[in-house]
C-alpha cells in the first residue's frame, strides 16, 4: 500500500488501457513493463484496433484483457477500452509507451491523496533519440503541446502516452467525446469534453518513455498539426477559448 493511499484509507484500483494497431513488437515491451510495477494494476485493457499483425497474441501472452475495435482509429480505440475499464481509474498508455516500475504506484498515489483530482497528465523522454538530444526535443515538443492547448483549453491538457482519469469523469463525458473520426486528436478532444470544471492536473515528475516516431518526416508533422487544428475547429464550435477562460475564472 501507498503513502497516500495508508494516509487516506482509500486505495483506488487502476485500469491500463493501451490501444494497439499493427504494433506487436512496441506493445510486447510495453507489457512486459507493465508487469513489473511495485503496484500492479487492477487489469490492463489492450484494445486491438482491427490489426493484421501478432498484437492480439502479445497482449493473450503477457494476460491482458483483449478488447476489440473495428473502426480504426486512436478515438474509437481509446473509447472501447475506457469503456471496458473496471477500474477506478483509468490510465492510458500508447502501445510504444514504456513506464516506469513506479507509474501505477504514482497514479495511485495522487488519486488517493487527493479525492477532487479528477484527471492526471505527464512527460516524456523520446527514447528512440541520440541520447544528446531526447530530453531536449521531449521538453520542447512537449512544452509547446501544454501551454498552447492551456491556452485553447483554459486548462490542463491531457497526453494521451501518459495520463489517467477517474471512471465517473469518463462517465460524465462518454458520450460526448468523437469516436468515429480518426482525424482528431482523441487525448486532446478528451481534454476540451473534461472541461475547466474538472479538475486536471500536469505530474511532472510522472515520465514514460516514448518513441519520436509520430515526429519523423515532414508528412507525419503535418498530419499531426492538421489534427490538432481539425480537433481544436471541432471543439471550438461548441466553446471558443474566450468563452471557456471567462468560465474558469468564474
Amino acid at each position: 500500500m501507498t503513502r497516500a493511499a495508508r494516509a487516506t484509507g482509500a486505495v483506488p484500483t487502476v485500469s491500463v488501457v493501451v490501444p494497439v494497431r499493427d504494433d506487436a513488437v512496441a506493445l510486447d515491451r510495453c507489457l512486459a513493463l507493465l508487469a513489473r510495477q511495485t503496484v500492479a494494476p487492477l487489469e490492463v485493457v489492450v484494445v486491438d484496433n482491427a490489426s493484421r499483425d501478432d498484437s492480439a497474441l502479445v497482449a493473450r501472452r503477457w494476460g491482458a484483457v483483449i478488447v476489440h475495435e473495428d473502426h480504426v482509429g486512436i478515438p474509437a480505440a481509446a473509447a472501447t477500452g475506457y469503456d471496458a475499464a473496471r477500474g477506478d481509474v483509468i490510465a492510458r498508455l500508447d502501445a510504444d509507451s514504456q513506464p516506469d516500475a513506479r507509474w501505477v504506484e504514482r497514479v495511485v498515489d495522487r488519486m488517493a491523496g487527493d479525492p477532487s483530482l479528477d484527471a492526471m497528465t505527464g512527460t516524456g523522454v523520446f527514447h528512440d533519440l541520440p541520447r544528446g538530444v531526447r530530453t531536449a526535443v521531449a521538453v520542447a515538443y512537449l512544452g509547446a503541446y501544454y501551454v498552447l492547448c492551456h491556452l485553447a483549453l483554459g486548462h490542463t491538457a491531457l497526453w494521451g502516452s501518459c495520463m489517467a482519469l477517474r471512471r465517473t469523469a469518463w462517465a460524465a463525458v462518454r458520450d460526448a467525446v468523437v469516436r468515429d473520426d480518426p482525424e482528431v486528436h482523441d487525448d486532446l478532444d478528451l481534454s476540451f469534453r473534461l472541461g475547466p470544471r474538472r479538475r486536471a492536473v500536469l505530474d511532472r515528475s510522472w515520465r514514460v518513455g516514448v518513441s519520436a516516431r509520430s515526429l519523423r518526416g515532414r508528412r507525419q508533422r503535418r498530419r499531426r498539426m492538421d489534427r490538432a487544428w481539425r480537433t481544436l475547429r471541432l471543439n471550438w464550435t461548441v466553446a471558443p477559448p474566450w468563452e471557456r477562460w471567462r468560465d474558469r475564472w468564474r
